[in-house]
């Protein structure tokens, strides 16, 4: 579930940064190098300002909800409280023995 989320945080992201850089600022006349109103075609007779504005908008919006999502997803997470808990869903580590006789002396093996 995290990794979806996450994969379309990251498309909101890029996208986001996709219609901003599009958007021509107030002072801005791009029609101008095309020719008088030229660029007003492609979007319409209101141009492109009210399209990108509104999918701006709804990115905003996904980005938003997509951070919260990842916040409490990684909030909410299992972890140990104390080290207690910590331990006691820690694998043990493998035991290894020594072989040594009743005698005190090491056992031989067989590979001498």
């Amino acid at each position: 579930m995290q990794q979806i989320i996450l994969i379309i945080h990251v498309l909101t992201a890029i996208g986001l940064i996709a219609f901003i850089l599009l958007q021509q600022g107030k002072g801005a006349e791009v029609g101008a190098s095309f020719g008088s109103g030229a660029s007003q075609t492609l979007f319409g007779s209101q141009g492109s300002g009210n399209f990108l504005t509104r999918a701006t908008a709804i990115l905003v919006a996904i980005f938003f909800i997509t951070s919260l999502a990842l916040g409490y997803l990684a909030s909410h997470h299992a972890k140990p409280k104390d080290l207690d808990e910590l331990l006691k869903h820690a694998h043990p580590a493998p035991v290894t023995s020594n072989k040594t006789s009743e005698k005190g002396g090491d056992i031989p093996s067989s590979k001498e």
